[in-house]
């Protein structure tokens, strides 16, 4: 299987080259991501327990889903196609884009747009990515985080914030 070829930015997210995954990670480049947040029809949110295969943050519990943006690909695709591989759901309406985070130490160097969509599964959990996953009433993800912020994901713990912030979660 080769490896991923990500589009490398700068500062105004601004494609400025191509890379392969391993160097844009080793390097510390500036690149792209998404991170989807699905809530169910009772107000839970979806929350993945990242496998410990995967090379950044393994084995801890992350947003619905979330990946990197491919070199020439947009954030709204990538969004579909991440829903699709990791989980399992084909979605046909658009999905709503909450904000975007710039680039920074949390993110792994990753610009990041979130989105939010709504569905109660069930879902289909790519293995190789997802080691479980469960639904979480957002008070009780609000609480966890604050006792144990290091069993999430930094982004994620990041958007969390950002998220209720916003009045959204």
């Amino acid at each position: 299987m080769s490896e991923e070829i990500f589009d490398v930015v700068n500062e105004r997210d601004e494609v400025i080259d191509r890379k392969p995954r391993s160097e844009v990670h080793a390097r510390g480049l500036l690149h792209r991501a998404i991170h989807v947040l699905v809530f169910n029809s009772r107000g839970e949110i979806f929350l993945q327990k990242r496998s410990m295969q995967k090379d950044r943050q393994p084995g801890v519990w992350d947003s619905s889903c979330s990946g990197h943006v491919d070199s020439g690909e947009n954030y709204d695709e990538t969004a579909v196609r991440e829903l699709g591989e990791e989980l399992g759901l084909k979605v046909s309406a658009p999905l709503q884009k909450l904000f975007k985070i710039d680039a920074c130490a949390e993110t792994d160097a990753e610009f990041v747009w979130i989105y939010r969509c709504e569905s109660d599964g069930p879902f289909q959990l790519h293995p190789d990515e997802i080691e479980t996953g469960g639904w979480f009433a957002p008070d009780k993800v609000s609480g966890w985080i604050a006792l144990r912020p290091q069993d999430f994901a930094s982004a994620f713990v990041l958007i969390w914030k950002l998220l209720l912030a916003q009045g959204r979660g």
